[in-house]
């Protein structure tokens, strides 16, 4: 079964019910969690900012921000009794869905767990999709946990993950 299981997560409450979901693989299976946080520099680049106040102000912002969802992450995992380790990357050229699918290769990853809000048709054309990226991508099976309440559940409703395998 799964023995390394390797979780992106941003601090959304997408994020978060997709790392729920690996606690629960990793307690049955007794695997080892990677979580990693992506800072995508490139996410919040307007044009106006001058590369200065852009490196030397934001990026800094954001890699602190990183560092604290990855300790929230891991101290989620502390209290359900699970042993998780951390990575933080800054991302400027490749997209989130390449570092994902390559720290899976390096790590030798079993599983991703990803939570996913299950956009679809225009929504998913508009936003792109990180998830579906590292599905088609993924040298390993990956686990979407879906946010997506289905129709006729209310809001906040259960993830319920669809696997996948690459």
């Amino acid at each position: 079964m799964y023995r390394r299981i390797l979780v992106p997560i941003d601090g959304s409450t997408t994020s978060l019910r997709g790392l729920d979901e690996a606690l629960r693989l990793a307690k049955l299976t007794g695997a080892k969690l990677r979580l990693i946080h992506v800072v995508d520099e490139l996410k919040y680049v307007t044009g106006f900012e001058t590369f200065a106040t852009y490196s030397g102000d934001l990026v800094p912002l954001m890699a602190e921000a990183g560092r604290q969802i990855l300790e929230q992450g891991r101290e989620r995992a502390r209290r359900a009794g699970i042993k998780a380790e951390s990575v933080l990357f800054t991302s400027l050229a490749g997209r989130v869905s390449e570092i994902v699918v390559e720290q899976a290769r390096t790590w030798k990853a079993e599983l991703i767990v990803i939570g996913t809000h299950g956009r679809h048709g225009v929504a998913r054309a508009l936003l792109g999709s990180d998830a579906e990226q590292v599905l088609r991508l993924a040298p390993v099976p990956v686990l979407l946990v879906n946010t997506r309440p289905d129709d006729g559940q209310a809001s906040g409703a259960a993830a319920s993950p669809a696997v996948a395998h690459a």
